[in-house]
């Protein structure tokens, strides 16, 4: 029995040694060398193979097995994600939401209407999208309205990180759940669960802390845009049929996880549902309907709505490129055996399957700035601990990765650029407003997803 263990001991002292050695190189190309997530991805990945003892045919053949079924399984969804998001922008859709929320909108329930509008607009869009799409309304809002510039901002901030981190079909949570084999309808509907506590806490509540941190922060003038009346706003797509295209897709997802939880498997309204709240038939119908509701709607032509569409997918490359490393990751993980490991430490020194995977994120995303890459590689890391998870667990650790994920976003990180830029705040005034922002999403989000798993798992 004492061979047997020390032999194990061995292994698996080799097989963690060669995890932290791959993610040391990853974390240094990413924050030292400033080389692509993408190409850091493969080379940790290739490490953490050869030092796994994985034969190099199949360090190779793991790999590119773990890149082709997460570009199958999530690149599809990232892409049609942004065709949609795309439409929203281009139609003058997403200025229908903001208009039609803020002409509604009193001056003291600004912070909460800029939460809404972020979450609504954030549905369908990519962090960086969204943020660079609404900074300019955020900055004009401020302006007209009087009201400090953290008050009204840092809510549409928290908005967009949080539907970033914790909602499909954003890259990080399609992921995570494509690695863990978690539904991606339960996934969104405890995220939505999840969001909503989260955000009023780190958005409009602390939205009235950040004002009081930094007080002198002010819309730059150059930034805040001059709405005139350009020809792009005489024809809009309505706001009941933009709010109705953005929601579709949740909707079919979670009527899909409804029925799947309520209905037999041989139920006929669970086999229709199980195929339009797919993931890729429910973002597919939504791009399909807002070719229509959006496109059509703002005078689009064929021609322009080939464009529009086509345009879309440039800017998510890089995006899907880095997910599907991850993917590739994940499987060099899994082959190697690092995740059975992981599981037996967790089990071992009676780590919570919970706090085990936001503690992961939040160490990968401290180093090396990317929620994306933390997701990705967080979830790879604890793979094992899913396999015997409920659905409802395995989509709860989905949702524990995406809010460590998030954790104090500081200097490695683009987005903590945008937002100072944007805004113009020192870098002082960044990590006073935007970095806590990010902490007290991720720390709120981790004390609702904890006690959630003890009562539904």
């Amino acid at each position: 029995m004492s061979n047997l263990a020390a032999a194990w001991t061995g292994t698996d002292t080799r097989l963690v040694v060669a995890t932290l050695i791959g993610i040391a190189v990853i974390v240094v190309l990413i924050s030292k060398a400033r080389m692509h997530a993408f190409l850091s991805l493969i080379i940790g990945s290739i490490v953490v193979g050869l030092l796994g003892g994985l034969p190099v045919d199949k360090v190779i053949k793991s790999f590119s097995s773990g890149v082709g079924s997460t570009v199958a399984s999530v690149g599809l969804l990232i892409a049609l994600g942004a065709m949609l998001g795309k439409l929203l922008a281009d139609s003058g859709g997403a200025e229908q939401i903001v208009d039609t929320i803020l002409s509604r909108t009193s001056s003291k329930a600004l912070p909460w209407a800029m939460a809404l509008v972020a979450a609504l607009i954030g549905l369908p869009m990519f962090f960086e999208i969204g943020l660079v799409m609404l900074i300019p309304v955020v900055l004009l809002v401020a302006k007209r309205s009087g009201r400090p510039l953290m008050l009204v901002g840092v809510p549409a901030l928290a908005g967009l990180s949080v539907l970033h981190g914790l909602v499909p079909p954003h890259p990080g949570p399609l992921a995570a759940a494509g690695a863990l084999n978690a539904s991606v309808g339960i996934v969104l509907g405890l995220g939505l669960l999840v969001a909503i506590p989260t955000l009023i806490i780190s958005g409009p509540l602390f939205g009235m802390v950040a004002a009081r941190w930094v007080p002198g922060a002010r819309a730059p003038e150059h930034l805040v845009p001059a709405r005139g009346g350009s020809e792009d706003d005489v024809r809009r797509p309505s706001f009941g049929a933009t709010l109705l295209t953005v929601l579709l897709p949740v909707v079919l997802m979670l009527a899909k996880a409804i029925a799947d939880i309520s209905a037999g498997s041989g139920n006929t309204a669970r086999r229709v549902l199980d195929f339009v709240g797919d993931p890729l038939i429910a973002l597919l119908a939504a791009v399909l309907v807002g070719m229509v509701t959006l496109g059509r709607a703002a005078g689009f032509t064929r021609d322009r709505l080939s464009s529009t569409i086509g345009a879309s997918l440039g800017p998510i490359a890089g995006i899907i490129l880095i997910v599907a490393a991850g993917g590739g990751f994940k499987q060099i993980l899994v082959d190697a055996g690092v995740g059975n490991v992981v599981t037996q430490l967790a089990t071992g020194a009676h780590i919570p399957a919970l706090l085990l995977g936001w503690l992961v994120a939040v160490l990968i995303r401290l180093a090396t700035g990317s929620a994306t890459v933390a997701t990705v590689s967080a979830a790879g890391l604890v793979s094992g601990l899913a396999a015997t998870m409920s659905p409802t667990g395995a989509a709860l650790l989905v949702l524990a990765i995406g809010a460590g994920s998030l954790f104090f976003s500081h200097v490695n990180d683009a987005g903590f650029w945008l937002v100072k830029e944007y805004f113009g705040l020192s870098v002082g005034q960044t990590i006073k407003s935007w970095s806590v922002m990010e902490t007290v999403i991720s720390v709120v989000a981790i004390a609702i997803i904890l006690p959630l798993g003890a009562l539904l798992t």
